[in-house]
């Protein structure tokens, strides 16, 4: 293996890291759906605010997510944030209001009143998990879109991708993508549950969240496996010794058994999801599930990445022209370019330490309702 593929192979790590802390941080998300669950204000301002500590983390960790994926894979940006844009214009739409929920909800002179905010924070918790788990589902099922290179060379020919005409929603309503996204969906609301449970100290919040924990972890677990058998047992885009694409049965499973240690992780990481929701379901005074719930989905959902990209498979299918199908080798930015952002990336640790130092800042009072009445900082 060339330097320029372990590099390539370095820039796929990080950005399954980076996909998988943004899976975990989408407990926001999954937060502001069970919005409509609380009808008394103080309860649903604790929500908010145990929320509003933590959204611009998610909201980050998206661009930075996009923005990593420009840098080290363009073609996949210009192929899917530029070609399924339709779909990604509804999931940053669905962002932006969230953003402008947090700002405005509770400012002086709010003429909308915070029910009007309070909705765009429902839209956004349930349009942002289901669509980004579509648009991460087009990732194993392939999207409708061709590549033609040689378009680079012409100033006025076509752009280097060619989608179909409803650039992106056909997606959603390809069924294993919604089938993803539900899942994720889910997950979220499983996530926030056992956030909630953790950061506020409310004995009728913690009542009623662990009765929704029941229900949502409920509906996630049978989701998830029936995910998991859909990517099993689905084809994917293999590559030969000569660099041809062809598409392979099983191709997802193959590539666990493969990469033992990635079926290894994905085992563990779903042990710890299924330990932190079951021992917060069955001890009342249990309130740490979401560390071990947390780290197994962080776990899992980089498995998911490694199978896809790794062991010669496109990470991007296209169903249209399979030579056009993306892989690590043929849209990642150039080796020198890979290089210099391989040094950046050493600050990397020094980052995630310093998210991990804000979050215990945030929390290590948990919230109540006299902190809420006895601050300025409220959303």
């Amino acid at each position: 293996m060339t330097t320029y593929n372990l590099l390539q192979n370095y820039w796929w790590l990080i950005m399954s890291v980076l996909g998988a802390l943004l899976v975990f941080l989408l407990m926001v998300q999954g937060g502001q759906s069970m919005l409509i669950h609380y009808g008394k204000p103080d309860k649903r301002a604790l929500l908010i605010n145990s929320m509003g500590r933590k959204w611009e983390l998610t909201y980050t960790t998206l661009v930075t997510f996009g923005g990593a994926f420009f840098a080290s894979f363009p073609l996949f940006y210009s192929t899917s944030f530029g070609g399924a844009y339709w779909l990604w214009m509804l999931i940053l739409f669905s962002f932006v209001i969230q953003a402008i929920s947090y700002e405005y909800r509770s400012k002086p002179g709010n003429i909308y009143g915070s029910r009007f905010y309070d909705t765009l924070l429902l839209i956004n918790g349930i349009v942002g998990p289901v669509l980004l788990g579509v648009a991460v589902a087009t990732m194993f099922f392939g999207a409708e879109f061709t590549v033609t290179k040689s378009n680079i060379l012409n100033v006025q020919g076509s752009s280097i991708s060619q989608w179909g005409p409803q650039h992106g929603i056909e997606a959603i309503f390809n069924w294993k993508n919604l089938l993803f996204g539900v899942m994720v969906f889910f997950l979220a609301r499983t996530l926030a549950s056992l956030y909630f449970i953790n950061n506020i100290n409310d004995d009728e919040v913690n009542a009623s969240q662990r009765h929704l924990l029941l229900i949502n972890a409920g509906v996630f677990v049978p989701l998830f496996l029936a995910v998991v058998v859909v990517i099993l047992t689905s084809a994917g885009v293999g590559y030969d010794d000569s660099g041809n694409a062809q598409w392979v049965a099983n191709k997802y499973l193959h590539n666990y058994l493969s990469m033992w240690w990635a079926l290894i992780i994905l085992l563990i990481g779903v042990v710890m999801v299924l330990f932190g929701v079951g021992k917060t379901l069955m001890k009342g005074d249990y309130k740490q599930g979401i560390w071990p719930a947390g780290i197994g989905t962080v776990l899992v959902v980089m498995t998911l990445f490694w199978v896809v990209g790794y062991n010669n498979t496109a990470y991007l299918p296209s169903l249209l022209d399979v030579q056009s199908s993306l892989t690590l080798r043929n849209s990642s930015s150039s080796e020198f370019t890979l290089t210099v952002m391989s040094v950046v990336s050493i600050l990397v640790p020094f980052v995630l330490a310093y998210i991990a130092y804000c979050w215990y800042k945030m929390d290590h009072r948990k919230l109540t309702s006299d902190e809420l009445d006895n601050t300025d900082h409220k959303y």
